[in-house]
């Protein structure tokens, strides 16, 4: 396996004061929340969470992005009962800064978001808080020990960081699965879909963040799951594997179609590896900031002036892929 290391976040622990802390409690369970769009790579990463033994998950945040809000929090319901977890679903932003309606990518992730799986049962209700506040109220609660994988547009992220200025402080990291800074988008040329879909939540993001890692497209493309890969886990792990083999055809299809690809990339799981497994990814420290309008609309780009953030520019993928299906296989 090759290794890889960040190099001046080593260096300079000033930049990372509160995942110093978090290093050195990592072998107890690192405490997760995911702010999530379920979405069929969603529920391959939600599923991941549930079986590392690393991770301690404690809550799923939904925004608008694949599927609507309100699709978006019933799917993660569904998922925490499929799973047998006992955690709450927080609803959030329906939709975009400045925006009042939103068109979900239902020729990517299939109508109601799990492919040609399309009843799916209203099960358990949301917690009473919005998502932004149950952030905020978790980040305080868990202050220094908590972590974000936002894996969906960062509308949830930038209302927690507007709702309360000690959000980002409180945080001990947020992990990033968007953009695309040093290759070409997926949604457009430039942009990636997560990005894009919120440019001005992002942006704002990026403006004051907490110690973040993004996990864009420059690594997640090198992390192809393939129909292979998808038949062994689901003998493996014949309910959640089976059930993520089954709704991954409808995904694939659209990769194999618009891509030409024999398998599609493991996109929110690897951001969700990012938390644990820093290790496996080469990352650069860069300012960023998102473009806002034109062509280029939600096209990550580097900027001196900004806050630094740790940008995964490579990967081991072929580990990635192996942790994976090693771990989701694990449950029944």
């Amino acid at each position: 396996m090759q290794v890889f290391e960040s190099t001046k976040a080593v260096r300079d622990f000033t930049l990372w004061p509160l995942c110093i802390r978090w290093r050195l409690r990592y072998r107890a369970g690192m405490k997760l929340i995911i702010d999530t769009d379920p979405g069929i790579d969603d529920a391959m990463a939600i599923a991941y969470a549930a079986a590392a033994p690393d991770i301690e998950l404690i809550g799923l945040t939904a925004v608008f992005g694949n599927t609507h809000v309100r699709q978006s929090s019933r799917n993660a319901r569904y998922l925490v009962d499929r799973l047998g977890m006992n955690i709450p679903v927080a609803e959030g932003a329906p939709f975009a800064r400045g925006e009042s309606s939103h068109a979900p990518s239902e020729h990517v992730h299939g109508p109601e978001g799990f492919g040609d799986f399309t009843e799916i049962p209203q099960i358990g209700e949301n917690h009473t808080l919005p998502a932004a506040e149950f952030l905020v109220e978790m980040a305080r609660v868990h202050r220094g020990e908590l972590v974000v994988c936002a894996v969906g547009p960062l509308t949830n992220i930038a209302d927690a960081i507007r709702l309360d200025p000690e959000f980002s402080r409180n945080l001990c990291k947020l992990v990033i699965m968007g953009g695309a800074v040093f290759c070409r988008g997926n949604i457009t040329e430039h942009a990636e879909a997560n990005i894009y879909h919120d440019a001005k939540a992002a942006d704002e993001v990026f403006a004051a963040p907490p110690p973040t890692v993004l996990v864009g497209l420059d690594v997640t493309l090198k992390t192809l799951y393939e129909t292979a890969d998808f038949d062994d886990l689901a003998r493996r792990s014949r309910d959640m594997g089976g059930f993520l083999r089954d709704i991954s055809r409808f995904y694939l299809k659209f990769y194999k179609e618009i891509g030409g690809l024999e398998g599609c990339g493991l996109h929110d799981s690897t951001a969700v590896i990012a938390c644990t497994h820093e290790p496996m990814f080469e990352m650069v420290d860069t300012g960023l900031n998102v473009v806002l309008d034109g062509p280029e609309i939600g096209a990550t780009r580097c900027d001196p002036t900004r806050p630094l953030v740790q940008v995964c520019r490579d990967v081991d993928g072929a580990g990635v892929v192996r942790l994976f299906t090693e771990r989701v296989s694990s449950l029944p």
